[in-house]
């Protein structure tokens, strides 16, 4: 149990770094454009990865989402979900440090909030669920990771009012169905893994996850696209595990442990405009 915090802690970290990573490495792209013309898109992406804070931010973003394989293998999904959340609240103080961006106070207390909300769930959450689910169960997941991407497909071509919130759902829902895909995996092994429905339902909705959060990002509000996809992200696997794979709480910890959980998200929520850190850096 210990050793899945400390992973699950260690990945947020390391996600919550590689956005301001990636956030320095985007602004010096722009900022050395030889020609002086505004850069954007791909041209943006393309001068970015010589930058070597983009390079590390996306080295970083894999460690991250190791650890998030590991923690997933050794805690409830619940715990695992609330400390991505708080990925958050990283973003917000390393971009205090780096990109000179000013917290508001309430800001530093959500911050505080998270650390609380991840040591009521550290000391309330149980064993992850002996359940690995059934064959149904897994089709069923890779089936919904097909029906997110042509859902979040659809939204792209013909949602234009909140597009980005809606956009940013479906990728929190993309990014759920991987967690609890990871979860259902039957084991590491290549055969195995060519042959689970899990496996390709990883793939999938890790990918398209990507690329609606990315559109979601640039389509207009980066709180609303952040928030919204936190939801997804959390909410829903949260619930799926307790209800279908037995995911618990110590004997008589469970108030605790929903508290941890609540405080973890909303607090995460409180701070989304970090979702997307170079949009909040200072000129320097």
């Amino acid at each position: 149990m210990g050793l899945g915090v400390f992973v699950a802690i260690c990945a947020a970290v390391c996600m919550g770094a590689a956005t301001v990573l990636q956030a320095m490495g985007t602004r010096m792209a722009v900022a050395d454009a030889a020609d002086g013309r505004e850069v954007s898109g791909v041209g943006t992406l393309l001068r970015a990865v010589r930058c070597w804070p983009f390079i590390a931010g996306v080295g970083l973003d894999m460690l991250g989402f190791a650890g998030e394989l590991v923690s997933l293998r050794l805690l409830p999904i619940f715990v695992v979900e609330a400390a991505l959340a708080s990925s958050l609240a990283v973003t917000a103080v390393v971009a205090a440090w780096l990109l000179r961006v000013r917290l508001r106070g309430a800001e530093w207390v959500a911050v505080a909030t998270v650390c609380c909300g991840l040591a009521l769930l550290a000391v309330a959450a149980g064993r992850e669920g002996s359940s690995d689910g059934d064959e149904l169960l897994r089709l069923a997941t890779l089936c919904a990771s097909i029906g997110l991407a042509v859902a979040g497909a659809a939204v792209q071509h013909l949602v234009r009012r909140h597009r980005a919130a809606v956009l940013g759902l479906v990728a929190g829902l993309s990014f759920g169905v991987v967690a609890i895909s990871v979860r259902m995996l039957p084991g590491f092994d290549v055969v195995e893994l060519l042959t689970a429905p899990t496996a390709y339902a990883v793939v999938i909705s890790g990918i398209s996850g990507f690329v609606f959060l990315v559109d979601a990002l640039q389509s207009g509000s980066v709180t609303a696209a952040t928030a919204a996809m936190v939801i997804g992200e959390s909410l829903g696997p949260a619930v799926f595990g307790v209800v279908w794979l037995g995911d618990s709480t110590r004997q008589g910890w469970a108030p605790v442990a929903v508290l941890g959980f609540v405080l973890s998200i909303v607090s995460a929520l409180a701070l989304a405009r970090f979702g997307e850190a170079e949009q909040h850096a200072e000129p320097s």
